[in-house]
């Protein structure tokens, strides 16, 4: 039966208000959910990060139930935990699809985390390979909306207050219209799974904060949205082996800047074109205010869609940077975040980046890297 055409706006009246009602309760879900989520870590290389070996010998020692603890008394009130989905597809799989092995030790780790009062963000973050599948046709696309169902799904049970599912970690899908309609697809894949879980959204590419800006909010209500910060990537990544070449040369960047040492260190990296980069890190006068600047912009966002923002990535590569250069700039990252209202999760645990460093197989807190988060660890 055709219904004449009077009707259907007369409906579509009376449907609005509720759908608009809705989504003002979703999204004040998401505002209070985002409260457990002020300070947080990463916990890296544990189930994702690890060149596909998630035995349970690496599971059971990378980070450990003591840790957990510790993470909590440090004053920690989440962990941002990252899970390689091939590692999740990989057979023998159980009922629900899924590699039971893997996922029963998953489970334990979640448990841990919850009992000691901590929130989690659960995210997917594989290998490059995987991503590369998201990057052109559908099955990637397909492959990730059909992992999400099933984990969803498990998980949808669970302290939905607590279990924060975060879509996919720095997508690098380049075309931010793409992404955009992938993530679309993912959250409403896993809503229909899990219909009260709050959901973590990301921009395009790596996630930075231009990618966030770029974002167009998701339909769904119940959403926060992340950005990760490391700017700039001179200081906060100088002596990595990763990313640009150039930056494994250098040791001992000063933030902020000073007149005194740039100039020997700028030598020191071999090519013209990459010394001017590290220059243009020195002239362009990145402090405090600088930092606040770029942090405002994710707050005025958040405020401009009205959404909870989230910074789930910041952090100084310990190996060659000068420690309190390093603290420094962790501590005005942290106070411009706290500044804004925006919640945080530090790059990471006693990795790398840690805020702890590991001695004879114990995690050993760094007491200056806790108080420059605003943390008196216990």
């Amino acid at each position: 039966m055709r219904l004449p055409s009077i009707v259907l706006p007369a409906l579509l009246a009376l449907a609005l208000p509720a759908l608009a009602q809705d989504h003002a309760a979703d999204l004040q879900t998401a505002f209070a959910r985002a409260q457990h989520l002020r300070h947080g870590i990463n916990t890296s290389n544990w189930f994702a990060q690890n060149g596909g070996n998630y035995s349970a010998q690496h599971t059971g020692t990378q980070t450990t139930p003591a840790d957990i603890a510790l993470i909590a008394r440090m004053g920690f009130d989440n962990i941002r935990l990252g899970v390689d989905p091939a590692a999740l597809e990989q057979g023998p799989l159980g009922p629900g699809g899924l590699n039971d092995d893997l996922l029963a030790r998953l489970d334990r780790a979640i448990n841990a985390i919850l009992s000691n009062g901590l929130a989690v963000q659960l995210c997917i973050f594989p290998e490059d390979s995987y991503k590369q599948q998201l990057q052109s046709g559908d099955y990637g696309v397909d492959r990730l909306v059909m992992l999400w169902r099933k984990l969803a799904a498990h998980y949808a049970d669970r302290s939905p207050d607590r279990i924060f599912f975060e879509i996919l970690n720095e997508p690098e899908v380049a075309d931010p219209y793409r992404w955009a309609g992938i993530q679309a697809r993912i959250a409403a894949a896993i809503r229909e799974a899990a219909p009260r879980n709050t959901l973590i959204a990301t921009g395009a590419n790596y996630s930075n904060l231009p990618d966030l800006l770029a974002l167009h909010p998701l339909p769904d209500g119940n959403v926060i949205y992340n950005f990760h910060f490391y700017e700039p990537h001179e200081f906060t990544h100088q002596g990595a082996n990763w990313g640009l070449p150039w930056w494994s040369y250098e040791h001992s960047i000063p933030y902020p800047p000073t007149g005194s040492s740039m100039p020997q260190l700028i030598a020191e990296v071999p090519g013209l074109a990459d010394r001017y980069q590290l220059e243009n890190y020195w002239l362009d006068h990145w402090d405090a205010q600088h930092l606040r600047a770029l942090i405002d912009e994710a707050a005025a966002w958040g405020k401009q869609n009205h959404v909870p923002v989230l910074c789930n990535e910041f952090g100084v590569y310990r190996l060659k940077s000068d420690p309190a250069s390093r603290n420094a700039w962790i501590h005005d990252v942290r106070t411009a975040l706290e500044a804004d209202g925006i919640g945080w999760a530090m790059w990471d645990f006693h990795g790398g980046f840690g805020v702890a460093t590991e001695e004879n197989g114990r995690s050993i807190p760094d007491p200056a890297t806790l108080q420059a988060l605003g943390l008196t660890g216990q």
